[in-house]
């Protein structure tokens, strides 16, 4: 029998920390990281997969989130 693969769209939130980057997927709450923003990137996807994966599709669904938005905002300080 032939798995037919799907694919999903998420967010990618990328934070530097010192000596690399912290990843997070908002939708689903899961993050990872790697020294570059590739490698962060490619341990999320990883993460990612392997919850999809292995979990049901009632726990993704209870799991997955609204997509995240994101915008810049202009704040005055003192």
């Amino acid at each position: 029998m032939e798995t037919i693969l799907k694919t999903m769209t998420l967010s990618a939130v990328l934070n530097p920390e010192e000596g690399g980057y912290i990843s997070l997927c908002q939708e689903l709450d899961i993050a990872s990281q790697g020294d570059t923003i590739e490698e962060a990137l490619a341990n999320l996807k990883e993460a990612l997969e392997g919850v999809l994966e292995t979990a049901s599709a009632e726990e993704v669904r209870t799991r997955l989130k609204k997509p995240a938005l994101f915008t810049r905002i202009e704040v005055e300080c003192a």
